[in-house]
């Protein structure tokens, strides 16, 4: 179970790769760095602060036009346009075919360079970006969409198989190599049983490299 991850940085331009679009043109670049300075770069759980203000964290997705974009998001699933009742910030991919059957028809990336698990901060070699695999529940109102989503999680691997949770397993963040996003986000690909093994052998080799700080 993960419940906080993040970018580095607090309004510094953060570096961003070529091929994870469209996170290196200059409308996002400004959304992230927004939103790094006002929450030091880290997500969390949406809730509202004494202030008023509202955790939302980047999420990209793809649009029925087949746009990428990079929206700020509720980090608890909604259903019927209110956050679950249940728990439903993370989301198992052994129950993406079960309980989550219906968001898991709506896909996007969590981007990050870190995620916290077992009291420690897990990390890609030279703090290098990774896009994790979440399913969202938009809504639209009028000329507003809001979304929600929830982080989809896999069994621990490698390093991260030593971390074992208060359930007695062990779990990770389903973290997506490149030539994955692409299945992931499209809007045409439904999520099916196919779609889960998939990810769930594609993601072991860059799960492997996930080592604690």
């Amino acid at each position: 179970m993960c419940a906080s991850y993040g970018l580095d940085g607090s309004g510094r331009r953060i570096p961003m790769p070529d091929d994870l679009p469209p996170m290196s043109e200059q409308g996002p670049q400004q959304l992230l760095a927004e939103w790094a300075a006002a929450w030091g770069g880290k997500a969390n759980t949406s809730r509202t602060r004494k202030d008023g203000r509202t955790n939302l964290n980047p999420i990209i997705w793809q649009d029925a036009d087949g746009e990428r974009r990079l929206d700020l998001a509720w980090w608890w699933l909604h259903v019927g346009g209110q956050p679950a009742k249940y728990t439903a910030f993370n989301s198992r991919d052994d129950a993406l075919m079960s309980k989550w059957r219906k968001p898991f028809q709506h896909r996007a990336i969590l981007p990050a360079n870190w995620y916290a698990e077992g009291g420690k901060i897990w990390r890609l070699p030279d703090g290098e970006l990774f896009g994790m695999a979440a399913i969202m529940a938009p809504r639209t109102v009028g000329n507003e969409t809001t979304i929600s989503y929830s982080l989809v999680t896999r069994a621990g691997v490698g390093e991260a198989a030593t971390v074992i949770t208060s359930r007695g397993d062990s779990r990770m963040p389903l973290v997506l190599p490149r030539d994955m996003h692409d299945d992931w986000l499209d809007p045409e690909r439904p999520g099916d049983a196919e779609l889960v093994t998939q990810v769930q052998h594609g993601s072991d080799e860059i799960s492997r490299a996930l080592t604690a700080a």
